[in-house]
């Protein structure tokens, strides 16, 4: 439902020591379009993603805002037939149905209707609705990990984004066990909405909590990821590139192990290194 790449005309210029040559040429872009996420029929987000897990999308990201307490929270998942200009279907508004009995929890994580696929932080009224919902304990968990398995991750990562090969223009998001095995992996124009999905999956599996597992994701380590792996109980987080302040004091604060810049044979340990075998 709905592509994840699509062709793009294009010109690609080429400098030589003798001008500019240019080609005109197609190219393969990322799909990013918006998808509506409706509780009982009325709207609760507007996110910018590529298509494609969108209940897995749906779930974990009411789950990792702390709106459902649990994946069987939800009854039913089901795309609404939107139209486009041409009168062709969407695919992009998914409408969910709880379970009897199943409340959802906004008091501490009211977001503005839009996010856009670069910040799933954006539009929290405080950094407090993100901090004080926490329902694992993650510094409690006493995973042991080795940084020869962690520094690898990354690598297996990149084996799983078969549309990034196309584009060059997605994020991902892979969930480990402690000894490197790649249990699913997603992408998307947004860290954050790879993340969601990668947690979506997990909790409609029943999964949750995330005991003793690693999220791996390709770009920064960003406040609002390492935000989504303690909502999902994930002890662990490796980034390929930096992690921010935020980020790191958050880490910190709930006992989770941080790792940036994890590029073999180096990675860098920002919180939590008494989980690393050294």
């Amino acid at each position: 439902m709905g592509r994840v790449t699509q062709r793009t005309p294009a010109v690609r210029l080429e400098v030589t020591p003798d001008g500019v040559v240019s080609r005109a040429r197609p190219d393969t872009v990322a799909v990013e379009e918006p998808l509506e996420m409706r509780v009982g029929g009325t709207s609760m987000s507007v996110t910018m993603r590529t298509p494609g897990d969108d209940f897995d999308l749906t779930i974990g990201h009411l789950l990792t805002e702390g709106a459902l307490r649990d994946a069987a929270d939800v009854a039913t998942l089901m795309h609404c037939l939107d139209e486009d200009e041409s009168g062709s279907p969407t695919y992009n508004v998914v409408d969910v149905t709880l379970a009897p009995g199943a409340t959802l929890d906004l008091s501490r994580s009211e977001r503005h209707e839009y996010t856009s696929s670069a910040c799933g932080v954006c539009g929290k009224t405080s950094i407090d609705a993100i901090t004080t919902r926490r329902p694992y304990a993650v510094d409690a968990d006493p995973v042991r990990l080795s940084p020869a398995t962690l520094v690898a991750m990354p690598d297996e990562l990149r084996t799983h984004q078969k549309a990034f090969d196309r584009t060059g223009g997605l994020h991902a998001a892979g969930l480990f066990t402690a000894d490197g095995q790649a249990l699913v992996v997603r992408e998307d124009v947004g860290r954050h909405n790879a993340v969601d999905k990668v947690v979506g999956w997990a909790g409609r599996d029943g999964r949750l909590p995330l005991t003793g597992h690693v999220l791996v994701v390709s770009g920064r380590a960003s406040f609002e990821l390492v935000q989504k792996a303690v909502m999902a109980g994930i002890p662990a987080l490796v980034a390929v590139s930096a992690p921010s302040s935020l980020a790191v004091g958050l880490a910190r604060e709930a006992g989770l192990t941080l790792v940036g810049f994890a590029r073999a044979p180096r990675l860098t340990v920002y919180a939590g290194e008494q989980r690393l075998d050294t």
